[in-house]
């Protein structure tokens, strides 16, 4: 059976993708390209799917538009993202000719960052998400094994607790794959990346990466906290 063969969950409800199902199609997707994850994803999903963008670099867009140009990409405007950022978000939008949905969080009159600076990301984020995802049955995100230890186990496709279809197309590729992606295919990046910032969030919680150190270290560093809620199949 082919990744096209697989169930048809779009038409038959997401409620088809028993445990039985997601094991099978993991264990076929475990050895397919990010392309052709994507594709089955659009095949089954689209237009009720998006991708959710933090602009640390365009990897997943690159390959998604590819197979689908006018696949909706999501992004969160959170009002805290470093200039670079927002600078990378304008020049994606540019090269791609992106179909983009940007969600502004509203402001506050204490930072909720200083406030409640463990949950700050459940208004700022996690409800923008929410928002996002009305209307959709999947969504697809860059997430990736070899990021930190709370995401080597994540699935490839998996369902989150919406009940809807979370797809991580990237999810068994390793630092010298996306490097590798990059180079070859002129991928725009953050350029904080070469300062030492290898995985992007906010300004007040995200810190250069030391030597040694796992790819998220610098977020929420000194706080009991290593994920923002948005990969809830993470920690249930």
């Amino acid at each position: 059976m082919t990744l096209l063969d697989a169930p048809n969950t779009a038409q038959l409800g997401t409620e088809a993708l028993t445990d039985d199902v997601l094991g099978d199609l993991n264990a076929k997707f475990e050895t397919s390209s990010a392309g052709a994850i994507v594709e089955w994803a659009v095949e089954r999903f689209h237009p009720h799917l998006c991708l959710t963008a933090s602009m640390t670099d365009a990897v997943l867009i690159d390959i998604a538009t590819k197979v689908e140009p006018s696949i909706e990409v999501v992004f969160i405007d959170t009002g805290y993202h470093f200039p670079e950022t927002l600078a990378t978000l304008e020049e994606v939008r540019r090269r791609y000719g992106l179909n983009l949905r940007i969600l502004t969080v509203p402001p506050t009159p204490v930072p909720v960052w200083k406030s409640d600076p463990v949950n700050c990301c459940t208004p700022s984020k996690v409800a923008q998400l929410e928002r996002a995802l009305v209307g959709k049955q999947a969504w697809m995100s860059g997430l990736r094994r070899d990021e930190s230890a709370s995401r080597r186990g994540a699935a490839i496709v998996a369902r989150d607790r919406r009940g809807l279809v979370k797809v991580n197309p990237l999810a068994t590729w390793s630092d010298l794959d996306v490097e590798g992606y990059i180079a070859d295919h002129d991928v725009p990046v953050n350029p904080l990346l070469r300062q030492g910032y290898l995985s992007i969030g906010c300004w007040p919680c995200t810190r250069p990466v030391e030597d040694g150190e796992d790819v998220r270290a610098g977020r929420w560093s000194g706080l009991d906290k290593t994920e923002c809620g948005l990969h809830d199949e993470l920690v249930r």
